[in-house]
């Protein structure tokens, strides 16, 4: 029911922009508050009256599909506080495809970027099938001039990669990305089927392919969503056993108003810090280079004096979007686990240019560095390096997002473990000349 009026929701029988319309609404009969910040206070024309530029898109997040044949358990599409997916189409439209290629090509254009990158994504991807997947990289290419390269890149679970599919990203240079949580009996207690049976035995086979001689120059590397539950150690060398380029760890969704696992009120518990730094301290003074590990770079990086590259640490602005199946211009869809609607911006690229998404609250607020964080952060010696912490991590109800992030004392555990092994190190450096 909105404004006292029962609504009676048909994706099939609405316009691309019917449907935008409709879900603004349904997210506001939801929930979705207008009074918390960044929404009630920050104004694109007074920011850019002021001097402040916005940031560019230079990733698009593409939803070719948006069904999964997994289950996870802790997935912020399909079991968080936004159920927007249940009105999406399944896999994104032709027309909607060349929509958004036109409107990145303009946007490449306006801002005169040398290069783009795309990430198909999901839901899961190789459910769109291989036919729909060649189409949209070659409607992209074809859309966009010369004078901009773009770089392809996908997200998948594992299980659906196949020969043709691998054939595929080396004809077009698409470097694929697996999630996967550790071993067997890690990676089984969460990632899951519908019917609740693991995806490992699948996921692995994948891998087998993937990291074979013939298509291991399209493995980008490996995914892990952090269980604080399993040993680190295990985790990381199970992980370590496909010989990835990258590793990422990541924090499970989480933000004050629903916690994540084992993220307490007890604010002196550290338990993704002390799992962290266990991973580190095994990676770190490793003989050779194993692999990369984002998240550690990241930390090191920003504690030298450089800029970070990913949102999860460091105040670099956001330069990512994400177009839905049905054509919607969306914020960074982990916005997913933090209430309906959380990632909305009302546009859709068959009515909307990408720059107006640049106008967007959440937008600005992702791209606003120290200026976006509450005054608890700016006093925190480490806030230049945390970042306040990943963004859709710090919402509460109420309140918005400027609070510190809900990892905040895992984060300062974790930055500080890190700087402590740095600056001893700088320290031996300089006294062996």
């Amino acid at each position: 029911m909105v404004g006292g009026v029962h609504l009676i929701y048909r994706p099939d029988l609405l316009t691309p922009e019917q449907r935008a319309r409709v879900i603004g609404l349904l997210g506001a009969a939801y929930g979705d508050p207008p009074d918390e910040w960044p929404a009630n206070e920050l104004d694109f024309h007074r920011l850019t009256a002021a001097g402040w530029r916005p940031t560019p898109f230079r990733q698009i997040v593409l939803k070719v599909n948006s069904r999964c044949n997994l289950s996870c358990t802790y997935c912020y599409v399909y079991h968080q506080a936004d159920q927007n997916w249940r009105q999406q189409p399944v896999t994104m439209s032709p027309a909607v495809v060349e929509a958004t290629a036109h409107r990145l090509s303009a946007h490449a254009k306006t801002h005169e970027l040398s290069r783009m990158q795309i990430i198909l994504h999901g839901g899961e991807p190789l459910l769109a099938g291989h036919d729909h997947l060649r189409s949209v990289v070659t409607r992209f290419l074809a859309a966009v001039d010369d004078v901009t390269a773009v770089e392809f890149a996908l997200q998948t679970n594992g299980t659906l990669i196949d020969e043709m599919f691998l054939e595929l990203c080396q004809e077009f240079g698409i470097r694929v990305g697996v999630s996967v949580d550790g071993d067997l009996a890690v990676n089984d207690r969460r990632r899951t089927r519908r019917n609740g049976s693991g995806s490992h035995a699948a996921v692995a086979r994948g891998l087998h392919l993937l990291t074979s001689d013939r298509f291991r120059s399209v493995f980008a590397g490996l995914l892990c969503v952090i269980d604080p539950a399993s040993d680190p150690v295990d985790v990381y060398e199970s992980l370590l056993a496909w010989r990835p380029p990258s590793l990422d760890l990541l924090l499970p969704h989480g933000n004050w108003t629903a916690r994540p696992p084992a993220r307490d009120s007890d604010e002196t518990s550290t338990p993704y810090a002390d799992w962290l730094g266990r991973v580190f301290d095994r990676w770190y003074p490793a003989p050779s280079h194993e692999t990369d590990i984002r998240l550690f770079l990241e930390i090191i990086s920003l504690i030298l004096g450089g800029h970070s590259r990913i949102e999860t640490v460091g105040l670099s602005p956001s330069s990512v979007v994400v177009v839905e199946t049905d054509g919607s211009i969306e914020q960074v869809d982990a916005l997913k686990s933090a209430y309906h609607g959380a990632a909305s911006t009302g546009l859709t690229v068959t009515r909307n240019d990408l720059d107006e998404a640049l106008r967007h609250p959440g937008i600005i607020a992702r791209q606003l560095g120290s200026a976006a964080l509450g005054p608890e952060c700016a006093r925190c010696p480490v806030h230049r390096v945390c970042g306040g912490g990943y963004y859709p991590h710090r919402y509460q109800a109420g309140s918005g997002f400027r609070n510190r992030s809900v990892y905040c004392p895992d984060l300062f555990a974790l930055i500080t473990r890190i700087g402590r092994q740095i600056r001893a190190d700088i320290e031996k450096g300089k006294a062996a000349g």
